[in-house]
Protein backbone atom coordinates (compact mmCIF):
# COMPACT_ATOMS: atom_id res chain seq x y z
CA UNK A 1 0.00 0.00 0.00
CA UNK A 2 1.35 3.38 -1.00
CA UNK A 3 0.47 6.99 -0.27
CA UNK A 4 -0.07 8.93 -3.48
CA UNK A 5 0.28 12.66 -2.99
CA UNK A 6 0.17 15.94 -4.88
CA UNK A 7 3.33 17.99 -5.35
CA UNK A 8 2.56 21.71 -5.28
CA UNK A 9 5.05 23.54 -7.50
CA UNK A 10 5.60 27.07 -6.19
CA UNK A 11 7.99 27.72 -9.07
CA UNK A 12 5.15 27.50 -11.60
CA UNK A 13 1.80 28.38 -10.04
CA UNK A 14 0.69 31.50 -8.10
CA UNK A 15 0.10 30.74 -4.41
CA UNK A 16 -3.66 31.36 -4.43
CA UNK A 17 -4.15 29.10 -7.46
CA UNK A 18 -1.88 26.48 -5.92
CA UNK A 19 -3.93 26.60 -2.72
CA UNK A 20 -7.11 25.81 -4.69
CA UNK A 21 -5.22 22.96 -6.38
CA UNK A 22 -4.25 21.46 -3.01
CA UNK A 23 -7.89 21.52 -1.91
CA UNK A 24 -8.90 19.90 -5.19
CA UNK A 25 -6.19 17.26 -4.81
CA UNK A 26 -7.70 16.14 -1.51
CA UNK A 27 -11.19 16.12 -3.00
CA UNK A 28 -10.20 13.89 -5.93
CA UNK A 29 -8.45 11.29 -3.78
CA UNK A 30 -4.80 12.20 -3.23
CA UNK A 31 -3.94 11.43 0.39
CA UNK A 32 -0.89 13.66 0.92
CA UNK A 33 0.83 16.75 -0.48
CA UNK A 34 4.22 18.39 -0.50
CA UNK A 35 6.12 21.35 -1.91
CA UNK A 36 9.67 22.64 -2.26
CA UNK A 37 10.91 25.86 -0.71
CA UNK A 38 12.34 27.95 -3.57
CA UNK A 39 13.31 31.60 -3.88
CA UNK A 40 13.75 31.34 -7.64
CA UNK A 41 12.06 29.28 -10.35
CA UNK A 42 14.05 27.05 -12.69
CA UNK A 43 13.05 29.11 -15.73
CA UNK A 44 11.75 32.58 -16.46
CA UNK A 45 8.90 30.84 -18.31
CA UNK A 46 7.74 29.34 -15.01
CA UNK A 47 7.53 32.82 -13.58
CA UNK A 48 6.58 32.21 -9.93
CA UNK A 49 8.18 31.47 -6.57
CA UNK A 50 5.78 31.90 -3.68
CA UNK A 51 6.92 31.63 -0.07
CA UNK A 52 6.40 28.01 0.94
CA UNK A 53 6.06 28.50 4.69
CA UNK A 54 3.20 31.00 4.64
CA UNK A 55 1.49 28.92 1.95
CA UNK A 56 1.80 25.77 4.07
CA UNK A 57 -0.10 27.39 6.94
CA UNK A 58 -2.91 28.31 4.56
CA UNK A 59 -2.91 24.90 2.87
CA UNK A 60 -3.07 22.96 6.13
CA UNK A 61 -5.98 25.14 7.23
CA UNK A 62 -7.82 24.88 3.89
CA UNK A 63 -7.69 21.07 3.68
CA UNK A 64 -9.45 18.66 6.00
CA UNK A 65 -6.83 16.05 6.81
CA UNK A 66 -4.19 16.20 4.07
CA UNK A 67 -0.64 16.04 5.49
CA UNK A 68 2.02 18.26 3.92
CA UNK A 69 5.77 18.08 3.60
CA UNK A 70 8.31 20.67 2.51
CA UNK A 71 11.83 20.37 1.13
CA UNK A 72 14.03 23.02 2.74
CA UNK A 73 17.74 23.88 2.77
CA UNK A 74 18.87 25.26 6.13
CA UNK A 75 22.27 26.86 6.61
CA UNK A 76 22.53 29.80 4.20
CA UNK A 77 19.24 31.39 3.22
CA UNK A 78 17.75 30.17 6.52
CA UNK A 79 19.30 30.02 9.94
CA UNK A 80 18.52 26.56 11.40
CA UNK A 81 16.84 28.07 14.46
CA UNK A 82 14.34 29.82 12.17
CA UNK A 83 13.66 26.55 10.33
CA UNK A 84 13.13 24.83 13.69
CA UNK A 85 10.70 27.57 14.74
CA UNK A 86 8.73 27.21 11.49
CA UNK A 87 8.60 23.42 11.82
CA UNK A 88 7.63 23.63 15.47
CA UNK A 89 4.81 26.08 14.89
CA UNK A 90 3.23 24.18 11.99
CA UNK A 91 3.57 20.83 13.77
CA UNK A 92 2.02 22.23 16.94
CA UNK A 93 -0.99 23.60 15.05
CA UNK A 94 -1.43 20.52 12.85
CA UNK A 95 -0.12 17.52 14.79
CA UNK A 96 0.71 14.51 12.65
CA UNK A 97 0.12 16.43 9.41
CA UNK A 98 3.53 17.92 8.72
CA UNK A 99 7.05 16.73 7.86
CA UNK A 100 10.17 18.45 6.56
CA UNK A 101 12.86 17.19 4.22
CA UNK A 102 16.25 18.85 4.60
CA UNK A 103 18.83 19.16 1.85
CA UNK A 104 22.06 20.99 1.12
CA UNK A 105 20.43 23.45 -1.29
CA UNK A 106 20.91 24.97 -4.74
CA UNK A 107 22.79 28.12 -5.65
CA UNK A 108 19.79 29.51 -7.53
CA UNK A 109 17.99 29.92 -4.21
CA UNK A 110 20.84 30.44 -1.76
CA UNK A 111 23.04 32.99 -3.57
CA UNK A 112 20.68 35.82 -2.57
CA UNK A 113 22.44 36.17 0.79
CA UNK A 114 25.65 37.23 -0.96
CA UNK A 115 27.60 34.59 0.94
CA UNK A 116 29.95 32.32 -1.05
CA UNK A 117 28.44 29.09 -2.37
CA UNK A 118 30.35 26.28 -0.61
CA UNK A 119 31.60 23.02 -2.05
CA UNK A 120 29.22 20.06 -1.80
CA UNK A 121 31.17 18.42 1.03
CA UNK A 122 31.03 21.65 3.02
CA UNK A 123 27.32 22.04 2.30
CA UNK A 124 26.71 18.51 3.57
CA UNK A 125 28.70 19.17 6.73
CA UNK A 126 26.74 22.40 7.26
CA UNK A 127 23.46 20.56 6.75
CA UNK A 128 24.44 17.93 9.31
CA UNK A 129 25.11 20.65 11.87
CA UNK A 130 21.75 22.22 11.06
CA UNK A 131 19.94 18.92 11.54
CA UNK A 132 21.42 18.52 15.01
CA UNK A 133 20.52 22.10 15.93
CA UNK A 134 16.93 21.73 14.66
CA UNK A 135 16.40 18.44 16.47
CA UNK A 136 17.77 19.78 19.74
CA UNK A 137 15.53 22.84 19.55
CA UNK A 138 12.47 20.73 18.80
CA UNK A 139 13.31 18.64 21.87
CA UNK A 140 13.15 21.79 23.98
CA UNK A 141 16.86 22.25 24.56
CA UNK A 142 18.61 25.61 24.70
CA UNK A 143 21.20 25.49 21.93
CA UNK A 144 24.51 27.25 21.47
CA UNK A 145 26.71 26.07 18.63
CA UNK A 146 29.88 27.27 16.91
CA UNK A 147 30.77 25.69 13.58
CA UNK A 148 29.70 26.17 9.98
CA UNK A 149 26.58 27.69 11.52
CA UNK A 150 26.50 29.71 14.72
CA UNK A 151 23.72 29.58 17.31
CA UNK A 152 23.64 31.61 20.49
CA UNK A 153 21.37 30.43 23.32
CA UNK A 154 18.39 29.63 21.09
CA UNK A 155 15.29 28.08 22.60
CA UNK A 156 11.91 27.29 21.06
CA UNK A 157 9.08 28.46 23.28
CA UNK A 158 6.37 27.00 21.03
CA UNK A 159 6.92 23.33 20.31
CA UNK A 160 4.77 20.41 19.13
CA UNK A 161 3.85 17.60 21.51
CA UNK A 162 5.44 15.16 19.07
CA UNK A 163 8.40 16.01 16.86
CA UNK A 164 7.70 15.65 13.11
CA UNK A 165 10.04 13.66 10.87
CA UNK A 166 13.17 15.26 9.44
CA UNK A 167 13.64 13.51 6.11
CA UNK A 168 16.85 13.47 4.08
CA UNK A 169 16.84 14.66 0.46
CA UNK A 170 19.09 12.67 -1.88
CA UNK A 171 19.68 12.32 -5.63
CA UNK A 172 22.56 9.84 -5.47
CA UNK A 173 23.45 6.55 -3.83
CA UNK A 174 26.23 8.20 -1.81
CA UNK A 175 23.91 10.83 -0.37
CA UNK A 176 21.24 8.20 0.32
CA UNK A 177 23.76 6.17 2.37
CA UNK A 178 24.77 9.32 4.25
CA UNK A 179 21.13 10.22 4.96
CA UNK A 180 20.65 6.80 6.55
CA UNK A 181 22.94 7.99 9.36
CA UNK A 182 20.62 10.78 10.50
CA UNK A 183 17.32 11.02 8.64
CA UNK A 184 13.85 9.83 9.65
CA UNK A 185 13.21 8.92 6.01
CA UNK A 186 14.38 9.67 2.48
CA UNK A 187 13.05 11.65 -0.47
CA UNK A 188 14.38 11.54 -4.01
CA UNK A 189 13.17 12.50 -7.49
CA UNK A 190 12.19 10.28 -10.37
CA UNK A 191 14.99 8.75 -12.42
CA UNK A 192 15.40 5.55 -14.44
CA UNK A 193 14.08 2.58 -12.49
CA UNK A 194 17.49 0.97 -12.04
CA UNK A 195 18.92 4.17 -10.60
CA UNK A 196 16.00 4.48 -8.19
CA UNK A 197 16.48 0.87 -7.14
CA UNK A 198 20.14 1.59 -6.35
CA UNK A 199 19.18 4.64 -4.28
CA UNK A 200 16.60 2.63 -2.33
CA UNK A 201 19.11 -0.18 -1.76
CA UNK A 202 21.82 2.27 -0.67
CA UNK A 203 19.55 3.84 1.94
CA UNK A 204 18.21 0.55 3.27
CA UNK A 205 21.56 -1.28 3.27
CA UNK A 206 23.11 1.57 5.27
CA UNK A 207 20.49 1.13 7.98
CA UNK A 208 17.92 3.67 6.82
CA UNK A 209 14.61 2.52 8.29
CA UNK A 210 12.33 5.49 7.68
CA UNK A 211 9.75 5.79 4.90
CA UNK A 212 10.82 6.36 1.32
CA UNK A 213 9.31 9.28 -0.62
CA UNK A 214 9.54 9.84 -4.37
CA UNK A 215 8.70 13.04 -6.22
CA UNK A 216 7.55 12.11 -9.72
CA UNK A 217 7.37 14.54 -12.65
CA UNK A 218 4.53 13.83 -15.07
CA UNK A 219 3.02 15.60 -18.04
CA UNK A 220 -0.49 14.72 -19.14
CA UNK A 221 -2.83 16.23 -21.72
CA UNK A 222 -5.62 14.71 -23.82
CA UNK A 223 -3.20 14.33 -26.74
CA UNK A 224 0.45 13.28 -26.80
CA UNK A 225 1.79 16.30 -28.68
CA UNK A 226 0.31 18.72 -26.14
CA UNK A 227 1.64 16.70 -23.21
CA UNK A 228 5.14 16.72 -24.71
CA UNK A 229 4.96 20.43 -25.55
CA UNK A 230 3.94 21.23 -21.95
CA UNK A 231 6.87 19.27 -20.57
CA UNK A 232 9.32 20.87 -22.98
CA UNK A 233 8.12 24.40 -22.24
CA UNK A 234 8.06 24.10 -18.46
CA UNK A 235 10.63 21.50 -17.50
CA UNK A 236 13.49 21.47 -20.00
CA UNK A 237 15.66 23.42 -17.55
CA UNK A 238 15.41 20.44 -15.20
CA UNK A 239 17.11 17.82 -17.36
CA UNK A 240 20.50 18.83 -15.93
CA UNK A 241 21.52 16.67 -13.02
CA UNK A 242 24.00 17.50 -10.27
CA UNK A 243 26.31 19.36 -10.06
CA UNK A 244 24.77 21.61 -12.74
CA UNK A 245 21.43 21.80 -10.96
CA UNK A 246 23.19 22.65 -7.70
CA UNK A 247 25.55 25.31 -9.00
CA UNK A 248 23.75 27.41 -11.64
CA UNK A 249 22.59 30.50 -9.81
CA UNK A 250 19.76 32.04 -11.84
CA UNK A 251 16.69 31.20 -13.91
CA UNK A 252 18.15 33.18 -16.81
CA UNK A 253 21.26 30.99 -16.93
CA UNK A 254 19.17 27.82 -16.68
CA UNK A 255 17.23 29.06 -19.72
CA UNK A 256 20.43 29.73 -21.66
CA UNK A 257 22.00 26.33 -20.99
CA UNK A 258 18.69 24.62 -21.82
CA UNK A 259 18.06 26.44 -25.09
CA UNK A 260 18.87 23.40 -27.24
CA UNK A 261 17.31 20.71 -25.05
CA UNK A 262 14.91 18.69 -27.17
CA UNK A 263 11.45 17.40 -26.24
CA UNK A 264 12.83 13.86 -26.44
CA UNK A 265 15.47 14.71 -23.83
CA UNK A 266 12.79 16.11 -21.52
CA UNK A 267 10.79 12.89 -21.88
CA UNK A 268 13.68 11.05 -20.23
CA UNK A 269 13.15 13.10 -17.05
CA UNK A 270 9.37 13.50 -17.14
CA UNK A 271 6.76 10.77 -17.57
CA UNK A 272 4.97 12.14 -20.64
CA UNK A 273 1.81 10.48 -21.92
CA UNK A 274 -1.76 11.18 -22.95
CA UNK A 275 -2.60 7.63 -21.80
CA UNK A 276 -3.82 7.69 -18.19
CA UNK A 277 -3.37 3.94 -17.97
CA UNK A 278 0.32 4.40 -18.75
CA UNK A 279 0.59 6.94 -15.93
CA UNK A 280 -1.05 4.48 -13.54
CA UNK A 281 1.46 1.80 -14.58
CA UNK A 282 4.39 4.14 -13.98
CA UNK A 283 3.13 5.04 -10.51
CA UNK A 284 2.58 1.37 -9.64
CA UNK A 285 6.13 0.60 -10.77
CA UNK A 286 7.47 3.14 -8.29
CA UNK A 287 5.40 1.63 -5.51
CA UNK A 288 6.77 -1.80 -6.40
CA UNK A 289 10.31 -0.44 -5.89
CA UNK A 290 9.44 0.09 -2.23
CA UNK A 291 8.46 3.75 -2.11
CA UNK A 292 6.00 4.41 0.70
CA UNK A 293 4.85 7.74 -0.73
CA UNK A 294 4.78 8.79 -4.39
CA UNK A 295 4.24 12.54 -4.78
CA UNK A 296 2.97 13.45 -8.25
CA UNK A 297 4.04 16.71 -9.88
CA UNK A 298 2.27 17.66 -13.10
CA UNK A 299 4.78 19.93 -14.85
CA UNK A 300 2.15 21.97 -16.65
CA UNK A 301 1.08 25.22 -15.01
CA UNK A 302 -2.63 24.38 -15.26
CA UNK A 303 -3.39 21.84 -12.52
CA UNK A 304 -7.16 21.42 -12.40
CA UNK A 305 -7.66 19.21 -15.47
CA UNK A 306 -4.71 17.02 -14.43
CA UNK A 307 -6.17 16.58 -10.94
CA UNK A 308 -9.60 15.67 -12.26
CA UNK A 309 -8.15 13.19 -14.76
CA UNK A 310 -5.84 11.49 -12.26
CA UNK A 311 -8.54 11.46 -9.60
CA UNK A 312 -11.08 9.76 -11.85
CA UNK A 313 -8.86 7.52 -13.99
CA UNK A 314 -5.45 6.95 -12.36
CA UNK A 315 -5.90 6.73 -8.59
CA UNK A 316 -8.71 4.13 -8.87
CA UNK A 317 -6.21 1.81 -10.60
CA UNK A 318 -3.83 2.02 -7.63
CA UNK A 319 -3.92 0.82 -4.04
CA UNK A 320 -4.01 4.26 -2.45
CA UNK A 321 -3.54 4.28 1.31
CA UNK A 322 -4.19 7.13 3.74
CA UNK A 323 -1.08 8.89 4.96
CA UNK A 324 0.23 7.91 8.39
CA UNK A 325 0.45 10.31 11.28
CA UNK A 326 3.80 12.01 10.76
CA UNK A 327 5.93 11.75 13.89
CA UNK A 328 9.64 11.09 14.18
CA UNK A 329 9.08 8.60 16.97
CA UNK A 330 11.92 10.08 19.01
CA UNK A 331 14.34 7.56 17.54
CA UNK A 332 17.12 9.94 16.58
Amino acid sequence: MTVYGFHASHEQVPPAVLLAAAVQAEQVGFTAAMCSDHFSPWSARQGESGFAWSWLGAALQATESLPFGVVNAPGQRYHPAIVAQAIGSLASMYPGRFWAALGSGEASNEHITGAPWPRKDVRNARLRECVDVIRALLRGEEVSHDGLVTVDRARLWTRPDTVPPLVGAACSEATARWCAEWADGLITVNAPVEQLRRIVDAYRSAGGAGPLHLQVHVSWAPDQDTALALAHDQWRTNVHGPPVSWDIDSADVFDVVSEHVTPEQVARSVNVSADLGRHAAWLQEYADLGFDAVMVHHVGQEQSAFLDAFGSEVLPQLKVTPAPSYTAGGSR
